[in-house]
């Protein structure tokens, strides 16, 4: 298991009821092993990473509530995106457009393990007295980082979607499935994508993206 920062398995010292110690364990510790491989030998045409422990929370409301939209724009720093498949950035967060009503917003950084669901908790405060919801799911996904030259072939050896960059860029996302894992997908760049995976199926994720990527990069 790694111990580094940003690896698979963070500890953060603190006494609570006699117990010492606050552990956060990626779900993909059973694949360490295959990571660690993976990265040794990657190169500029494939490489995959975790993002471990950054905050997910999905939000629910009505973008025609002025109340709902001035307290999100509180907190995150931008507006809800109206517009499908789309994302708005502010505040060190991204807010993902999921459906009319609803949104996936993601942390940019790792969130400090000795506080529960800090920003569902600023949102939960913000949103007080308004028809609306915000309800952490940071511990049931993962958030994995692919990039390189061939990283739009290695996803469309498993996602039906269209990934060409003109149709399929920067501030877009989309949720698919790769292979017969559900995931939604955000470009970061010309060549590098964000992928919010379900963890649950974030072992068998990582296998089949690395098995799928083999022969492309030999």
């Amino acid at each position: 298991m790694w111990n580094e920062t940003g690896g698979m398995v963070t500890v953060v010292d603190r006494t609570v009821g006699g117990k010492t110690g606050v552990w956060q364990e990626s779900p993909l510790v059973g694949a360490g092993a295959l990571l660690k491989k993976h990265q040794a030998t990657a190169s500029a045409a494939f490489r995959l990473n975790e993002r471990p422990f950054l905050e997910l929370v999905t939000v629910r409301g009505d973008t025609r509530d002025a109340a709902f939209v001035s307290a999100v724009q509180s907190v995150i720093g931008c507006r809800p995106p109206e517009q499908a498949n789309t994302v708005a950035r502010g505040n060190g967060y991204d807010m993902m457009w999921l459906g009319p009503d609803e949104w996936l917003v993601r942390s940019a950084t790792a969130h400090d393990a000795t506080r529960t669901a800090p920003l569902q908790a600023k949102l939960g405060a913000a949103l007080s007295g308004v028809f609306a919801s915000a309800v952490d799911v940071g511990s049931g996904y993962t958030v994995l980082k692919i990039c390189g030259t061939r990283t739009r072939d290695v996803l469309a050896r498993g996602c039906p979607l269209d990934l060409h960059p003109k149709l399929f860029g920067a501030g877009q996302c989309a949720q698919s499935h790769y292979f017969k894992a559900s995931m939604t997908l955000l470009p970061t760049g010309a060549d590098s994508f964000d992928i919010v995976v379900r963890r649950s199926f974030a072992d068998y994720f990582v296998k089949i993206m690395l098995d799928a990527a083999d022969p492309l990069l030999s």
